[in-house]
């Protein structure tokens, strides 16, 4: 019996489960994910909690994001596709898939008839300006969460280095994400050695 927390177990320790339970599980993980939270960025915490230790490693998590993050197109349909390919094959992904789909497209129904009824009203401006701070603790809290991905919990010079050059590349020089990504994924070929 192993004594790692859930979210340091390899893949060999995870419980092998039936496709169709697999199926359904990420269905309705992907399908409460993009209900309780509002975009790709913010629901990788939720997400994080949901699949780690349960249906994947973490470093197979981390390497979801990663992938996500380098292709263009929505967070969530790009970790949903990847999640639910390595974790359940093409019903997986296509389980996963349909839990990303249906909230978004319903919510979005309802918010497009809601928001003509209302559009141009003033309270609206600074509703929208108050979830700016919101967003940018959300997005601190998961940068956090996934800072030390070797399965350790300890932060060493490299991934120190890696971060310190990657904020030098997105703010100073406005490099775009994606091409920042890759870069420290060659460097981390190298220092990781």
């Amino acid at each position: 019996m192993s004594t790692l927390p859930p979210s340091e177990k390899t893949a060999a320790e995870l419980k092998p489960r039936p496709k169709f339970i697999v199926d359904m599980r990420l269905f309705w993980i992907f399908l409460k994910v993009n209900l309780l939270t509002t975009a790709g960025p913010t629901s990788i915490g939720l997400l994080y909690k949901e699949t780690v230790g349960k249906i994947m490693t973490e470093s197979k998590f981390v390497e979801a994001v990663g992938f996500a993050n380098l292709v263009p197109g929505s967070e969530a349909l790009k970790l949903a596709m990847f999640i639910g390919y390595s974790s359940g094959g093409v019903p997986g992904l296509l389980a996963a898939l349909l839990g990303a789909i249906i909230p978004p497209t319903v919510l979005m129904f309802v918010a497009a008839f809601i928001l003509v009824q209302i559009e141009g009203q003033v309270w609206m401006k600074g509703f929208i300006k108050g979830m700016g701070p919101a967003v940018g603790v959300l997005l601190a809290i998961v940068a956090w969460q996934l800072f030390p991905s070797g399965g350790k919990r300890s932060i060493k010079w490299r991934a120190v280095l890696i971060a310190v050059l990657s904020f030098i590349a997105l703010v100073l020089f406005n490099i775009p994400p994606q091409y920042v990504l890759i870069g420290a994924g060659m460097l981390g070929l190298f220092i990781y050695r």
